[in-house]
């Protein structure tokens, strides 16, 4: 999320920038997304939105992350929904822990001097999670990550489905196992494609699996995210940004992706992630039930 697409392909950047173009005329809001559902749903949802309100609309959904955020601060993308953490820690290179108002604070105030304004967090916040198949771990009695940690400590021999990238990184699987005091063990770590880990878990190849925690296939495949309890995981709520001179030029952007913002949470965004990639429904269909279901068309 945001994260699954933080950097991209050298060739589609370039592609993708090539795509842009000269920044967009005054007249016309360029609504960006990346290349995942959940973004594509959400590029897709705000076109459909600033359009029924009289707007001329360009949608340029389907970007590297890295890419469209060059792209917004070049000024040739108006708005895109991002994730608080990616800004925090990817774009502003911070990696201090902070609580969710203290990241969005932070990227606010530090994305503003670039000319991009945070409007209002949706309460959806796509951040990782630890899951596993509900029936377990009601049987196993795990529902924090501290319960986790206690059953690995306690002998039992708990497979792990992670991606490559999360056993690395040095804000990924290390320092989580460092956090709550345990250790899966090499033998118990099975590295796999992010997608892979929801089949696998499903599957029950594995016992616990990454995810994110707005994925429509937790809700589907019936899993069970364990409590952060220590608060691990960065913020990663998800949030319209505005570049400045496209609010000033056009102040009602605020009140109307404002108002979408306060229909997300993250068992709605599960829902609707669902609704397309379980349910194959269109992404067009989805966004347009979803907005005249809340009244927002």
């Amino acid at each position: 999320m945001h994260r699954r697409a933080l950097f991209g392909l050298a060739a589609g950047a370039i592609l993708a920038m090539s795509a842009i173009g000269s920044p967009a005329q005054a007249k016309t809001i360029v609504v960006g997304g990346k290349n995942f559902t959940e973004q594509q749903l959400m590029a897709e949802m705000t076109a459909q939105l600033l359009r029924a309100h009289g707007m001329d609309i360009d949608k340029r959904a389907g970007m590297g992350s890295s890419v469209l955020r060059q792209a917004q601060e070049n000024g040739q993308v108006d708005v895109y929904w991002e994730y608080t953490g990616t800004s925090l820690i990817t774009y502003n290179k911070i990696n201090d822990r902070m609580s969710p108002e203290q990241t969005y604070d932070k990227v606010k105030e530090l994305d503003g001097k670039k000319g991009l304004v945070w409007l209002t967090p949706s309460h959806a916040n796509n951040t990782y999670g630890l899951a596993m198949n509900r029936d377990d771990a009601q049987k196993r009695g795990i529902v924090t990550i501290s319960d986790l940690a206690k059953a690995v400590k306690g002998g039992e021999k708990l497979t792990l489905a992670c991606n490559a990238e999360f056993a690395e990184r040095p804000d990924g699987l290390k320092p989580l196992q460092e956090t709550y005091g345990f250790e899966f063990g090499r033998a118990n770590l099975k590295r796999m494609d992010t997608g892979l880990t929801y089949q696998a878990l499903q599957q029950h190849q594995v016992d616990v699996a990454l995810v994110f925690a707005t994925d429509g296939r937790i809700p589907a495949f019936n899993f069970v995210v364990l409590k952060d309890d220590k608060g691990y995981f960065p913020s990663y709520a998800l949030t319209p940004v505005v570049r400045k001179d496209a609010l000033d030029a056009a102040p009602k952007l605020a009140d109307l992706l404002n108002g979408l913002a306060a229909k997300l949470d993250d068992s709605t965004m599960a829902k609707l992630n669902a609704s397309i990639d379980v349910d194959k429904k269109t992404i067009e269909d989805v966004a347009a039930s979803f907005l005249k279901d809340q009244k927002l068309i």
